[in-house]
């Protein structure tokens, strides 16, 4: 499960890298904050159940936050016309 971890870090900092370059700095900056936390809980050599926990809180903390943004914060438009 470990390497799951360190999988998701490789994902979200390649993910880091195209929004950088998209000038969505952030965007990169929230992903490269999802790097270096899961790229740190890759390394920790916890239990298997202790990184599902980790992981459906992960999932829980961005589900409501989502929720959130695309509810209360997020304007919708089509080509910011």
């Amino acid at each position: 499960m470990d390497r799951t971890f360190r999988m998701l870090a490789f994902w979200t900092g390649i993910f880091a890298v195209l929004f950088y370059t998209g000038d969505m700095v952030e965007a990169a900056f929230l992903s490269l904050a999802q790097t270096a936390f899961f790229l740190t809980i890759g390394f920790l050599k916890l239990s298997e159940r202790m990184y599902v926990y980790i992981f459906f809180s992960y999932l829980t903390v961005f589900m409501i936050g989502f929720t959130y943004y695309s509810s209360f914060i997020l304007v919708p438009s089509f080509g910011g016309h």
